[in-house]
C-alpha cells in the first residue's frame, strides 16, 4: 500500500471543529446540548483503556480510485485483513431485491485488482463487515438473518471461501447474538487492538457495545467492556469503525440536486468509555467523484506501523458503481 500525499479533502473552517475546542468537550449529552448538536449521550464504565484518536480535520489521501467490484451496485462497507494484508467489499448482489439480505463480497488487493468473491443469500443489508484473521485464513464477520427492514439481526462468523455462495441457513456459519434481543446487529473490528464494535437496535434507538473479539467469538458475551447510545442529530448514517477508544462514524449522501458537489459527507467521532461525540468534521474526500456517496470505515495499520482511517465512496453509473477508498493518518 503507498502513500499518495496530495490532499484529498480540505475541511472548510467553519464546519471543522478546532482541535482546542475538542479537547474542552467532555460530558456526553451536556457537551452536546451546549454545542446544538441534538446529542444523547449516556455514560458508561471506563472499561476500554483510553487511546490516541485520529484528527478528523486532517487531509485524507487515496487508496484507489474507480474500482470495479464483483457486481455493479453500490458499495455498503469494507474491511481490512491486518495480518494476511487482504481488503473485502460488500455490496448488495446484483438481481436480487433490495430487502433480500442478499450480499456480493470482493477481495482486491491495495492496488484495486480483483482476486475474489462470495456471495451470501439472506445476511443483510452490509451496513458493516469485519475480517478477524486465524492464521493464513481469513474469518469474515457480517450481519445474518435479514429482517423485514433489510436488516440482519444476529452476526455470522464464516471463513472466506472465495466462489463460494452461503445461504443464512449454511453450516458453514457460526452464529452470534451478543446482545440478547437485538432487532438489528452489525459489528466493526478494532485490528490494532482485537476489540469488536456491535451496533445494535433494540427498539429505542441504536447502540453501540464493545466487547473483545477472542469473547464474542467463544461465545461470551457477558464481559461488554462498553455500551453507549449512537450519538442522534446528524445526517444519514453510512458506516462506522472503531479504534482504542473511540468509535467513528460516516455520514452524508449522494450528489443531487440537493446535494451539489462539495457534498454533504461528514465524519465523526465518540468516546466509547462516556457516549460524548469528540469531534465532528467535514471532508471533501473524493470530491470530484460522479455521485460520490460515503459508504463504510475501516481501520488498518500497515507493514511499517502506520494506522489509518479509511473512508469508503460510491461512484459511477447506477448499474456500474466504483469503489474508492481514501484514509487519514494523524492521530493525537
Amino acid at each position: 500500500m503507498t502513500t499518495d500525499r496530495s490532499p484529498s479533502d480540505t475541511p472548510h473552517a467553519s464546519e471543522s471543529w478546532s482541535r482546542r475546542r475538542v479537547l474542552r468537550i467532555s460530558g456526553g449529552a451536556a457537551a452536546g446540548a451546549a454545542l446544538g448538536l441534538g446529542i444523547t449521550a449516556p455514560t458508561a464504565a471506563a472499561a476500554v483503556p483510553t487511546s490516541q484518536r485520529f484528527d478528523l480535520s486532517e487531509p485524507s489521501y487515496d487508496l484507489f480510485r474507480h474500482v470495479t467490484l464483483r457486481d455493479g451496485r453500490v458499495q455498503q462497507s469494507f474491511c481490512f485483513d491486518n495480518v494476511n494484508r487482504r481488503l473485502f467489499v460488500a455490496q448488495l448482489r446484483s438481481g436480487s431485491p433490495d430487502d433480500s439480505g442478499d450480499l456480493c463480497i470482493t477481495e482486491l488487493d491495495f492496488s484495486g485488482n480483483q482476486l475474489g468473491y462470495m456471495y451470501l443469500s439472506g445476511f443483510g443489508h452490509g451496513v458493516s463487515i469485519a475480517a478477524q484473521p486465524v492464521g493464513t485464513a481469513t474469518y469474515l464477520w457480517t450481519e445474518v438473518d435479514v429482517n423485514s427492514n433489510a436488516r440482519g439481526t444476529r452476526l455470522a462468523r464464516f471463513r472466506w471461501s472465495s466462489g463460494t455462495t452461503l445461504s443464512n441457513t449454511s453450516s458453514a456459519l457460526t452464529k452470534h447474538s451478543p446482545v440478547a434481543g437485538a432487532l438489528e446487529t452489525t459489528c466493526a473490528i478494532d485490528p490494532v487492538h482485537n476489540r469488536m464494535a456491535v451496533r445494535y437496535e433494540t427498539g429505542s434507538g441504536k447502540r453501540y457495545a464493545i466487547f473483545n473479539v477472542s469473547d464474542v467469538a467463544a461465545g461470551v458475551y457477558t464481559n461488554r467492556l462498553a455500551d453507549v447510545a449512537q450519538p442522534g442529530g446528524l445526517g444519514v448514517f453510512q458506516g462506522y469503525t472503531l479504534y482504542g477508544s473511540f468509535v467513528y462514524q460516516i455520514e452524508g449522501t449522494a450528489y443531487g440536486p440537493d446535494n451539489p458537489s462539495p457534498g454533504n459527507a461528514y465524519v465523526s467521532s465518540v468516546n466509547v468509555n462516556t457516549g460524548a461525540m469528540v469531534q465532528r468534521s467535514f471532508t471533501r474526500a473524493g470530491s470530484t467523484l460522479t455521485y460520490r456517496e460515503p459508504e463504510g470505515m475501516a481501520v488498518y495499520r500497515t507493514a511499517a506501523g502506520q494506522t489509518r482511517l479509511f473512508l469508503g465512496f460510491a461512484s459511477g453509473e447506477a448499474g456500474d458503481r466504483r469503489s474508492n477508498l481514501f484514509y487519514k493518518n494523524v492521530l493525537v
